[in-house]
C-alpha cells in the first residue's frame, strides 16, 4: 500500500506549490482507486467462496438423499423378493460404506498450502473463535478441528471431509427426537404393561449389571495395552465405564423388525422392545452420571465415594425429572385438545400435537435434564391419552408423520454410519481394545440376561422359557443410541479410540446377528404367526378352556389372579379419574366422584362423555381385571372367563349359565345354546382353542 504526503508549503516558491498541488490532487485519486479496486476484489473473491460453499453443501445433502432413495428403493426390492438376511439398516450402511470410499480415496487431493504453517506456543488450548487484527481491521476466525499431521497439505480435501461431517448437535435435537418419540407411541400398551416389571429389570438393573462388568474388563485391556506399550495417551478408569455405558445402550431395530414382519411371540417382542427402549434411556443417564462423577483432591480419577453417591443422586435426579417432564408435556397436550375444538381443524390439531411432542426433548434438553427420557415418557403419555381427544384424521396423519420421520432419521443415522467410517478424521484403530470390547460385551450380556432371568422366573408364573433367553442375548445390537453418544465427544485420545470401536461393533452386530435373526428364530423354536390381540386374550377378560376333567388346557397362559395387584389397581384408578379428566373416554367424573366434588367433576368432564358414554368405551378396559367370576359349561368342557374355574360336576344340570353363584333365565340358557350349538363342533375338534370371544375389546 502507498501513503501519500501533501508537500510541504514554501512562501518563496507560490508558482511550484500551484504546480505540485494538481499532481498530489491527481496521484490521490489513483491511490483511492487502486484501494477501491483492491477492497472490490475482495468483496468479489468473498462472494465467490460464499458461492461455492452453498454449492458444496447442497452437494453433500444432495448425497445423502440420493442414498436413502437408494436405500428405499433396495428395500422395496428385498421386501418384493422376501429377502431377510440383510436389513435396510444394514443396507444403508454398506451404501454409506461405498460413497465414503468414494469420498475419500476417489476424489483427487488438491494442495494450495505448500509453505510451512508458522508455529506458536499456546499456554492454554485452543479457542473455539480467534480475532485477529489486520492492519487496522479486525477478522474473527472459527476453530474447524484439528488437521492430521500426514495431510496438513491436503487442505481442500479436509475442509470437503469436514462438510460431510455433521455437528453431533444434529444427531441429538434433530435425528433422535423422532426415532424416540415413536418408540414410545407406537408402544403397545398391553404386552408392555404385563411384562413392566422384568422391563424395567432388564432395563435398569441389567443396564447397570452390563456398563460396570464391560467398564471393568476394558480397564483390564487398557492395562494390557499399557504393559504392550500399544497405548499412546491417557485412558482412566472413569474412561472405561463411560464406554461401557455407552455401548449397553441396545438397538435391536433389524430383529425388532424381522418380529414384526414374522409376528413372532408377543411376549418375546414386548420384553425386547421394551428392554430397548428403556435402556436407551438409561444409558444415556448413566453415561451423564459418569461424566459428572468428580472426586475431590489432586486425583481426579480414583474412587472416591462422596462423588459416587452423588453420581447416583445425578442419575436419579436426571432420569426423574426428565420423567415428570415428559409426562407433563403429554397431560397438558391432552388437555389442550380435550378443551378446545381443534379436532374441527385436523391440520392445525396435527402440527401442534407435532410442535408438543417435540418441544419436550429440547426443554428438558436446555433444564439440564435428558430429552432422551423426556420424549420417550412423552410418546407414552400421548399415546394413552392424548390419542384419545384427536380427530379420526389427526390419529392417522400423526402415526403416519412419525413413522415417516422415524424411518427416515434412522437410515440417515446408518448411513452416515458407513460414511463416517472413511470421512471421520481422527480414527483410531486398537486391535487390543477392539477384540476385548467385542469380548467384553458378550460378557456383559450374558450377565445381564441369564442372571435377571433367572430371578425374574421366581415371581412370574409365566416363565421367560430358555429359548427367549438366547434370543434376548443374541438380539443385543448396537445401533443410533450408543453411535450418537460416541460421537458426541471425540476431543481426546481415549474418546477417539471408544468412537472407531463402537462403529465397528455396531457393523458387526447389525450385519451378522441381525441377517442371522430368521436362522436363530427357526433353531430356538420360537413360534412366529402369532396374533396379537388373540395372543392376549388369556390374561383380561377372556375365556379359558378346561378338558372334560376339569384341568386346564395346554398353551393357556395368565389368570386374574396372576395379575399383579399393583398394575390392577393403577388401571382402575386410570380408567375411572384419569382418562376422564384428560380424555373423553371413561365415564363421567360425576359417576365417579364423591358428590361434593359435583360442581369440579362437571366441569372437568367432557360433553362427549354424556352423550357418547356407552360408545366411547376406554379401549384399556381389558386390562382391568374384575372380581366377577363367569363361566359357561357345555357338556364336557368348561369355559371359563376371568379366569374362574370349573369341574364336571358342577355341570350336572347339563347346560348353565353362572354368574357368582346365579342362574340365568331359561330364555337366557336357550340363547346361550343356540350360540354354543353353532361353535360345538369347532370347539371339542380343537379342544384348547378359545373360539368365542364375549366381548371384543381392541
Amino acid at each position: 500500500m502507498v501513503a501519500l504526503r501533501q508537500p510541504k508549503r514554501n512562501g518563496g516558491c507560490a508558482a511550484l506549490d500551484a504546480m505540485l498541488v494538481p499532481v498530489w490532487i491527481l496521484l490521490s485519486s489513483a491511490v483511492s482507486g487502486l484501494k477501491a479496486e483492491d477492497d472490490g476484489m475482495e468483496e468479489l473473491v468473498t462472494e465467490k467462496e460464499a458461492e461455492e460453499s452453498h454449492r458444496q453443501d447442497s452437494v453433500n445433502l444432495l448425497t445423502f438423499i440420493l442414498l436413502l432413495t437408494l436405500t428405499i428403493l433396495t428395500i422395496w426390492l428385498f421386501k418384493h423378493r422376501r429377502v431377510r438376511f440383510l436389513h435396510e439398516t444394514g443396507l444403508a450402511m454398506i451404501y454409506g460404506l461405498l460413497v465414503g470410499v468414494i469420498l475419500r480415496y476417489g476424489i483427487p487431493a488438491t494442495s494450495y498450502h505448500h509453505k510451512t504453517p508458522p508455529s506458536c506456543s499456546l499456554k492454554e488450548g485452543p479457542t473455539s473463535t480467534l480475532l485477529l487484527n489486520v492492519s487496522g481491521k479486525f477478522f474473527e476466525y472459527t476453530l474447524k478441528g484439528e488437521i492430521n499431521s500426514r495431510e496438513i497439505h491436503n487442505v481442500e480435501q479436509n475442509d470437503m471431509l469436514r462438510k460431510v461431517t455433521f455437528d453431533p448437535e444434529v444427531f441429538f435435537n434433530i435425528l433422535l427426537p423422532p426415532i424416540i418419540f415413536h418408540a414410545g407411541y407406537s408402544l403397545k400398551k398391553r404386552h408392555f404393561f404385563r411384562n413392566l416389571g422384568s422391563i424395567i429389570t432388564y432395563a435398569f438393573l441389567g443396564t447397570a449389571v452390563s456398563c460396570f462388568v464391560i467398564g471393568n474388563l476394558m480397564y483390564g485391556v487398557v492395562k494390557l495395552m499399557q504393559v504392550v506399550g500399544q497405548l499412546t495417551d491417557k485412558f482412566y478408569y472413569t474412561d472405561c465405564l463411560f464406554f461401557g455405558a455407552i455401548i449397553s445402550a441396545t438397538d435391536p431395530v433389524t430383529v425388532l423388525a424381522i418380529f414384526n414382519e414374522l409376528h413372532v411371540d408377543g411376549d418375546l417382542y414386548a420384553l425386547l422392545f421394551g428392554e430397548s427402549v428403556m435402556n436407551d434411556a438409561v444409558a444415556i443417564v448413566l453415561s451423564s452420571s459418569i461424566v459428572a462423577y468428580q472426586p475431590s483432591g489432586t486425583n481426579t480419577h480414583m474412587f472416591d465415594a462422596s462423588a459416587f453417591f452423588k453420581s447416583v443422586g445425578v442419575f436419579l435426579g436426571i432420569f426423574s425429572g426428565s420423567f415428570v417432564m415428559g409426562a407433563a408435556t403429554g397431560v397438558v397436550t391432552a388437555l389442550v385438545t380435550k378443551f378446545t375444538k381443534l379436532h374441527c381443524f385436523p391440520l392445525l390439531e396435527t402440527a401442534l400435537f407435532f410442535l408438543m411432542s417435540w418441544s419436550t426433548f429440547l426443554l428438558a434438553e436446555a433444564c439440564g435434564f435428558t430429552g432422551v427420557v423426556a420424549v420417550l415418557f412423552c410418546g407414552i403419555t400421548q399415546a394413552h391419552y392424548t390419542f384419545n381427544n384427536l380427530s379420526e384424521e389427526s390419529t392417522k396423519r400423526t402415526k403416519q408423520l412419525f413413522e415417516v420421520l422415524h424411518f427416515l432419521a434412522e437410515n440417515f443415522i446408518f448411513s452416515y454410519m458407513g460414511l463416517a467410517l472413511f470421512t471421520f478424521q481422527n480414527h483410531i484403530f486398537s486391535p487390543i481394545f477392539i477384540i476385548g470390547a467385542f469380548i467384553a460385551i458378550f460378557i456383559g450380556r450374558s450377565l445381564n440376561i441369564y442372571p435377571l432371568s433367572f430371578f425374574l422366573n421366581l415371581g412370574r408364573r409365566d416363565k421367560i422359557r430358555g429359548n427367549f433367553q438366547h434370543m434376548m442375548m443374541f438380539a443385543g445390537l448396537r445401533g443410533a443410541m450408543a453411535f450418537a453418544l460416541a460421537i458426541r465427544d471425540t476431543a481426546t485420545y481415549a474418546r477417539q479410540m471408544m468412537f472407531t470401536t463402537t462403529l465397528l461393533i455396531v457393523f458387526f452386530t447389525v450385519w451378522v446377528f441381525g441377517g442371522g435373526t430368521t436362522p436363530m428364530l427357526s433353531w430356538l423354536h420360537i413360534r412366529v404367526g402369532v396374533d396379537p390381540d388373540q395372543d392376549l386374550q388369556p390374561s383380561g377378560d377372556s375365556f379359558q378352556v378346561l378338558q372334560g376333567d376339569g384341568s386346564q388346557a395346554e398353551g393357556q397362559s395368565k389368570t386374574k389372579q396372576e395379575s399383579a395387584w399393583l398394575f390392577r389397581l393403577w388401571y382402575t384408578f386410570d380408567h375411572n379419574y384419569l382418562k376422564p379428566i384428560l380424555t373423553h373416554s371413561g365415564p363421567p367424573l360425576t359417576s365417579t366422584l364423591p358428590s361434593y366434588c359435583g360442581p369440579l367433576a362437571s366441569c372437568l368432564t367432557s360433553p362427549r362423555a354424556y352423550e357418547n358414554h356407552e360408545q366411547l368405551q376406554d379401549p384399556d378396559t381389558d386390562l382391568i381385571h374384575s372380581d366377577a367370576d363367569l363361566t359357561f359349561m357345555f357338556g364336557d368342557t368348561a369355559i371359563t372367563a376371568n379366569g374362574a374355574s370349573s369341574s364336571r360336576a358342577d355341570a350336572a344340570g347339563g347346560l348353565g349359565w353362572s354368574a357368582n353363584g346365579k342362574r340365568s333365565g331359561s330364555t337366557s340358557e336357550e340363547a346361550l345354546e343356540r350360540e354354543l350349538d353353532s361353535r360345538e363342533q369347532e370347539l371339542l375338534s380343537r379342544g384348547t382353542r378359545l373360539v368365542f370371544p364375549i366381548e371384543d375389546h381392541v
